[in-house]
C-alpha cells in the first residue's frame, strides 16, 4: 500500500515514514489531473490583461507592477535567487526531506498552478535521497517560510546545492550525474515553491514524534524514582481523577498505574507512616497530563497544516486567484511556543525527582552512594547538569509568536515568527532527553537500594536495560561516559514504555 500525494490524509507518523523510505509515496492520475487542471488556470491568467498577483506582477511592495507575459518566466526564477538568503547552520537532512515531502502534498491538491514537470523533479528528488541544502535561520513565518524553501528548491533551476554525505556539492554536478537538466521556471511556479509553512510545520512534525516518545519516557522515568523513594501508590487512582477529567490527566494516572501495578517494593511500605509525596511525585499526572494535553492539541493543527494549501496566490478559476494568507505561520508558532513550555516542564519536574533521590531520606543513602562518606561525591553532580538544562530550557521558552517585526516595506507588517518557534521547541526537546537520562539513571541506582524487593515487570525491564549499559555506582568513577550511554539509550529509543 502506498500514499497517495494530494489525495490521502497524512499524518505525523505517515511523514516520519516517507521521509525514511517505510511508505511509498506517489502521485496518481487522479492528482495529475488536478494538477494539469491549476497549470491550465495559471496559463490563462497569465496571458490577460488582468493584474493578478504573483502570476502577472512582481512580489510585496511591487504588486502593483505588471509584468508582460515574456517576462513571467525570469520573474520566477529571480524570486528563487532573492529570497535564498538564509545564514547559519544547515538543518538535519530529514527536515529538509520533510519540507518536500509536506509541499508535494500541497502542490497536488490542485490550487498552486505549478506543471506537474516540476513536482515530479521533487519527489525524484525524496526518491533518491537528494537533499537540499537549508540554512537554519532567515524564516520570519509569514508569506511562508521564504528563505528556506527558496534554498530547499534552487536546485530545481541548478543552483544551490545537495548534501553528498557529509559534505556539500553543487546542485548543477548532482543535476548532471542523475542526467538531469535544469528546470526554466514557468509564471507562479516560483511563488508556489516557496509560498508556504513548510519550514516550521517540518520542525513540528519532527519536534511531535519526539515529544510522543519523551512523554511516555518521563512516566517511565518518574515511575523509577517513585519506587526508588518509595513513594505512595495513591495518587493514581482512577477516583481520583474521574473528578477532574483532563484527557493527560487520566492518561498519565493510567499508565502510572500500570507502571507499577504488581510491584513488591510498593507492597512492602503501605504502612510506612507517611502522609504524602512531594509534588515532583505526587502530581505527575497533573503536571505530565498538561503536557499531554498541549502535544494533543499541537499534533491536532499540524495535521490540519500538513493537509492544507499554504501558497499564495490561491488558483481557483481561469479568472479568479485569490491573494489571501495562508502561508501565515501562526496558527502553528502559537502552539509551538505553548508545547515548547510543556517540554520544559517535563524537564523541570525530572530535575526536582533527581534532587529527592538524592537528599538520604526514606532509607536511600545520600547522594545515592555507601562508599566512603565524604570521599565519595556519588551522584551529586549530575543533577548540577539537569539544573543547568532546565534553566537553558526556561530561556529558550520566551514565545516567538509574541513578537513580529514588519517586513517587506510594511506589506508584511504582521509575521509570526513561528520558524523560530520549531527550532526552538527542538532544542528544549534535546534538552528534555538529556534531563530525562540523568533521571533514569539516579532511578535505577535507588532501585539497588530497594532489593530484595521487586518491581513491576516493566520496572524490571527497564532497570536491566540501564545495566546492561552502565553499572551499579560503588565508588566514584567519571560519570560522563555513563551519562552518554544513557543518552544515547534515549536518543535509540531503547527502552520499553508499555
Amino acid at each position: 500500500m502506498s500514499f497517495k500525494y494530494g489525495i490521502d490524509t497524512l499524518t505525523v507518523d505517515k511523514v516520519i515514514d516517507i521521509a525514511n523510505g517505510k511508505l511509498q509515496a506517489e502521485i496518481t492520475p487522479e492528482a495529475k489531473g488536478k494538477v494539469i487542471d491549476s497549470r491550465r488556470k495559471v496559463d490563462a491568467i497569465a496571458n490577460a490583461k488582468k493584474p493578478v498577483y504573483g502570476i502577472n506582477t512582481g512580489f510585496g511592495p511591487l504588486c502593483d507592477v505588471q509584468i508582460t507575459p515574456d517576462e513571467t518566466n525570469k520573474l520566477q526564477e529571480n524570486l528563487l535567487l532573492t529570497h535564498a538568503v538564509g545564514v547559519g547552520n544547515p538543518i538535519d537532512k530529514q527536515l529538509s526531506k520533510i519540507m518536500m515531502i509536506c509541499k508535494v502534498h500541497a502542490l497536488c491538491q490542485g490550487y498552486s498552478g505549478v506543471r506537474l514537470e516540476l513536482i515530479e523533479r521533487i519527489v525524484y528528488f525524496i526518491e533518491n535521497d537528494l537533499i537540499p541544502v537549508v540554512p537554519e535561520q532567515g524564516s520570519v513565518g509569514a508569506s511562508g517560510d521564504l528563505a528556506p524553501l527558496s534554498h530547499l528548491f534552487l536546485p530545481l533551476i541548478g543552483k544551490g546545492e545537495f548534501w553528498a554525505g557529509k559534505e556539500t556539492k553543487p546542485a548543477k554536478e548532482v543535476l548532471k550525474a542523475h542526467k538531469l537538466n535544469p528546470l526554466e521556471l514557468k509564471a507562479k511556479e516560483g511563488l508556489g515553491l516557496i509560498n508556504g509553512t513548510q519550514f516550521i510545520l517540518a520542525h513540528t512534525i519532527v519536534g511531535l514524534h519526539k515529544m510522543a516518545y519523551l512523554l511516555d519516557l518521563a512516566d517511565v522515568a518518574g515511575a523509577m524514582s517513585i519506587e526508588g523513594y518509595q513513594g505512595s501508590f495513591s495518587p493514581f487512582k482512577d477516583e481520583l481523577h474521574k473528578i477532574r477529567p483532563y484527557k493527560g490527566t487520566i492518561e498519565v494516572a493510567e499508565r502510572m498505574f500500570m507502571l507499577l501495578y504488581r510491584s513488591q517494593n510498593v507492597d512492602a511500605h503501605q504502612n510506612c507512616g507517611r502522609v504524602q509525596d512531594p509534588y515532583s511525585m505526587r502530581c505527575i499526572p497533573q503536571v505530565h497530563g498538561a503536557s499531554r494535553n498541549a502535544y494533543y492539541h499541537l499534533k491536532e493543527l499540524a495535521e490540519i497544516e500538513m493537509n492544507s494549501v499554504t501558497d499564495n496566490p490561491i488558483v481557483l478559476s481561469e479568472t479568479e486567484a485569490i491573494s489571501g494568507g495562508n502561508f501565515h505561520g501562526q496558527p502553528l508558532a502559537m502552539a509551538l511556543d505553548y508545547n515548547s513550555i510543556a517540554a520544559a516542564e517535563l524537564g523541570n519536574i525530572s530535575d526536582r525527582r533527581c534532587y529527592l533521590l538524592l537528599e538520604g531520606k526514606y532509607g536511600l543513602p545520600r547522594l545515592l552512594t555507601t562508599g566512603g562518606g565524604g570521599l565519595n561525591s556519588g551522584f551529586m553532580i549530575p543533577q548540577y547538569t539537569t539544573a543547568a538544562l532546565v534553566t537553558e530550557n526556561k530561556s529558550l521558552c520566551f514565545p516567538p509568536s509574541a513578537d513580529s517585526i514588519p517586513t517587506s516595506l510594511g506589506q508584511e507588517d504582521h509575521v509570526s515568527m513561528g520558524s523560530i518557534s520549531g527550532r526552538k521547541f527542538n532544542q528544549i526537546l534535546d534538552n528534555l532527553e538529556k534531563i530525562l537520562a540523568i533521571e533514569l539513571m539516579y532511578g535505577a541506582q535507588a532501585l539497588e537500594f530497594r532489593r530484595p524487593n521487586t518491581f513491576s515487570d516493566i520496572i524490571e525491564e527497564n532497570f536491566k536495560i540501564i545495566r546492561n549499559e552502565v553499572p551499579k555506582l560503588e565508588d566514584d568513577r567519571a560519570l560522563k561516559a555513563d551519562i552518554d550511554k544513557m543518552i544515547d539509550l534515549v536518543k535509540r529509543r531503547a527502552f520499553n514504555l508499555r
